[in-house]
């Protein structure tokens, strides 16, 4: 329908058969690029406010105009939210429905907000939190995608169905895929980018090594400064390492080949880091026998900072990092072992020990290996200046510059947590046996 109008005056709103009553103040309030912002006609001939009539469900009108109004939402029992959010769309206020849903994240005052369920129980290997608040769960040769509705999109699938290693989200419409190769075929592994929104695939990246493009597995993804996209690569012949490309072209920008005795293509976890310009790389037990994690600068393709817990003595007692997390904040990289213990490495010093936390044994339910012997490892995530650890059927959070713990976030329905992920102002933890995954939301301040 047009232009509504502007005005000061009162506005009269037939929605549906319907009919609202309400000011030009409170729909300008809305915002210039919403359907319902003014310029409302003040000009008219009859004695009371102009009316408008709008074809649309009225329920979900009432809850967006108390919105508009009162700057708190509040969803009547009647009202179904998948519905509340299709007509948030139209009417241009889904930001502000999500706005007012979600309060600022902070990891001690989450709370379950939803349980989904997905569709392959017992394959799931990777849950990615989308800038947006949805998520997307990696599931075989397939990765799932739901909006900040918690409603599931068109899935991705990685050409020839190859195996998904990882996932990481390049902005809200776009989702990059690593997957495997598998033996005896070619060219069905690699890095794609998909439309998040449609599942369209929109191009791949390849790498080239002395000028002929190779096949190769990828395995742990990350974005770095600008454009960059970078991914642990293994392929056939000497494509081992760390690859990084443009993500707008999908051209190969550099690679980062392996040293010696430092494990790059097996790589099982990345993250750039701002403050330094440089990427952590992590190999962790048990996807290989020792745990290696270095600060790669690509401007040289140096090795800045590395260590290993290579050579120490074999025995039940060892302790091996399953999983890392950098904080630049502390300039450390926080590790958690087998037996869920913390451990902290000081990146100023290169070839230092883990500063193992005493007493820093977490309660889990003993379900840590539960759905297989890698993928339910312990997991460490940090946000918000809060460390966050998964251990079993728990999250622990952890605050203030001596990690205490200070909130434990304990799953829906009993099962191991393979995976979880945090953004968009929420935590998205994955069971994969149980084919589930839960959402934990923060509160929005009460509306005064």
């Amino acid at each position: 329908m047009g232009t509504l109008a502007t005005g000061r005056g009162r506005v009269r709103l037939n929605v549906g058969g319907r009919v609202f009553e309400t000011t030009a103040a409170t729909l300008a309030a809305a915002g210039r690029d919403t359907m319902l912002d003014a310029s409302w006609n003040a000009a008219h001939d009859g004695a009371g406010p102009a009316e408008y009539f709008i074809d649309r469900d009225p329920a979900c009108f009432a809850v967006l105009l108390d919105l508009l109004r009162t700057g708190g939402l509040h969803v009547p029992p009647g009202v179904p939210e998948a519905a509340l959010y299709r007509e948030a769309l139209y009417y241009g206020l889904l930001d502000r429905v999500r706005a007012a849903r979600l309060g600022e994240f902070d990891g001690d005052r989450l709370r379950l907000a939803a349980s989904v369920p997905g569709r392959a129980p017992g394959d799931g290997t990777a849950i990615r939190a989308a800038p947006d608040g949805g998520c997307c769960v990696a599931h075989g040769g397939a990765v799932c995608v739901h909006n900040w509705a918690l409603e599931e999109r068109r899935p991705v699938y990685y050409p020839g169905h190859a195996p998904v290693n990882d996932a990481a989200y390049l902005d809200a419409a776009t989702l990059l895929v690593a997957a495997r190769e598998r033996p005896g075929r070619r060219d069905d592994g690699g890095v794609a980018a998909f439309s998040a929104l449609t599942g369209e695939p929109r191009h791949r990246f390849r790498v080239a090594h002395d000028r002929q493009p190779r096949s190769f597995t990828a395995g742990a993804l990350a974005l770095g400064a600008g454009c960059d996209v970078f991914a642990s690569c293994k392929g056939r012949f000497n494509e081992y390492g760390v690859g990084v490309w443009d993500w707008n072209t999908g051209e190969q920008a550099g690679f980062f080949y392996e040293p010696p005795g430092c494990a790059l293509g097996d790589a099982d976890r990345l993250q750039w880091l701002d403050g330094t310009s440089t990427l952590m790389v992590a190999t962790m037990f048990p996807r290989t026998d020792s745990s290696f994690i270095s600060l790669l600068d690509f401007r040289d393709k140096s090795v800045v900072w590395s260590w290993s817990d290579s050579g120490t003595p074999a025995s039940l007692e060892d302790k091996h990092a399953v999983h890392a997390v950098a904080m630049e904040e502390g300039r450390s990289v926080c590790v958690i072992n087998q037996y869920d213990d913390l451990g902290f490495l000081d990146l100023r010093k290169n070839a230092s020990g883990v500063r193992w936390r005493p007493r820093s044994k977490l309660t889990t339910s003993g379900k840590t290996r539960a759905c297989g012997e890698e993928a339910c490892y312990p997991k460490l995530a940090a946000h918000g200046g809060q460390l966050f650890a998964s251990t079993g059927d728990t999250i622990s959070v952890f605050s203030g510059p001596d990690h205490v713990l200070t909130s434990t976030l304990r799953c829906s329905n009993g099962g191991a947590i393979c995976d979880f992920s945090i953004g968009g102002d929420r935590l998205f933890a994955l069971y994969s046996e149980e084919n589930v995954f839960d959402v934990w939301e923060t509160p929005p301040p009460p509306i005064i």
